[in-house]
């Protein structure tokens, strides 16, 4: 792609919500472990390029693509490709950034937050890094395969053919995503904007991963996506928290670091090591995980495979959110109030840790 005439746009007014100060920890750090945000907000953004195209995909030949009559439903359609959207700042510095969205949910996670502030996709661009936002396969505006619904519905196959497919609740996204004990209640010092929570609940979709063939497609899209920026930094959240990990195991050209933000699993610490040692990674947490019989045992099983990666001699960590300042932050952290302090932080790390990379001309 040749880059084009740039594009000026000018960024919304921040609203009262957007100016509120994010609280504070009540725990003293220092300046340099967790530097503030930068950024005004309703300056004008200056984008470079900016676009969108798919990675990955296979076509399938079926006879089951539609189960309306005013459609065949017999041809060839593609499937398990990963759209990925992107902006490039004027002047871009460092290494690209992919964020990679978690279960039943899209690249919204890493847009404008429920309550209407800056989210992390814009704030790393104002940081002059690249930004690739990326709608895992089957979620979003990645293509879904329907021809196994549509067979049992036209009666071509069995009922227990049908793929697995699940929609998950507010109630049960409520205590998985620790806003609080109990549906309704929220932990105390809180960061969640729980306020804006309607707005939030309108980001679920269905989600399909149990349907997909394995390794996930994402996975491998991810690999190729990396190659083709020739380095990129892979933020991965929740669901996706392994993909990362996964996709260096195929090849870890491209990935020059990865940050998972509390994992549903990290890679075994008994495991093949190899591809970890190369690549400097972070797993991030938020608060209240000790509590949480899901997340703990998921926090302590990173703990080990980060353990192991230093012993092998590889740059990794285990990061605990309230052990560097910040306090109340739910499994979204990337939405709570103090979002952007988090986002700086990360980029600190970043820089300290990986080295810049040429970005996708």
């Amino acid at each position: 792609m040749r880059v084009g005439s740039f594009l000026i746009a000018a960024a919304l007014v921040a609203s009262s919500a957007a100016c509120r100060p994010s609280p504070q920890s009540e725990t003293p750090v220092q300046s340099d472990d967790r530097p503030q945000p930068s950024v005004a907000q309703n300056t004008p953004l200056l984008i470079a390029k900016q676009g969108s195209f798919f990675v990955g995909g296979r076509k399938i030949h079926s006879d089951t693509l539609s189960s309306f009559s005013g459609r065949s439903p017999v041809g060839t359609v593609t499937v398990d490709q990963m759209y990925v959207h992107y902006q490039i700042p004027v002047d871009a510095v460092g290494v690209p950034i992919v964020l990679v969205h978690g279960c039943c949910l899209t690249g919204k996670t890493w847009e404008t937050t429920p309550d209407g502030r800056m989210g992390w996709d814009e704030y790393f661009l104002r940081q002059r890094h690249a930004v690739y936002v990326v709608d895992q396969a089957a979620r979003g505006r990645s293509a879904v395969d329907i021809s196994a619904v549509n067979a049992v519905k036209m009666g071509q196959a069995e009922r227990d053919r049908l793929p697995p497919l699940f929609f998950v609740s507010q109630e049960e996204q409520w205590l998985r995503f620790r806003f609080g004990p109990e549906y309704g209640t929220t932990f105390p010092g809180q960061q969640f904007p729980t306020d804006a929570i309607d707005e939030f609940w309108k980001q679920t979709v269905p989600d399909w991963i149990e349907s997909l063939p394995s390794p996930n497609p994402t996975v491998r899209a991810l690999s190729e996506l990396a190659q083709r920026l020739n380095g990129a930094v892979i933020v991965s959240h929740s669901q996706s928290g392994l993909y990362p990990f996964s996709a260096a195991a195929l090849s870890t050209e491209g990935i020059a670091g990865i940050v998972a933000i509390e994992p549903a699993a990290c890679p075994e610490a008994d495991s093949d090591l190899t591809p970890y040692v190369k690549i400097p990674s972070m797993v991030v947490w938020g608060d209240y995980v000790a509590q949480s019989p899901l997340w703990g045992p998921r926090f302590n099983g990173c703990q080990a495979f980060v353990a192991a990666v230093k012993k092998a001699g590889g740059q990794s960590e285990n990061a605990s959110l309230t052990a560097h300042g910040f306090a109340g932050n739910s499994h979204m952290l990337m939405q709570d109030l103090n979002s952007l302090d988090i986002a700086q932080w990360l980029l600190t790390w970043i820089d300290r840790h990986v080295k810049s990379a040429t970005r996708l001309e």
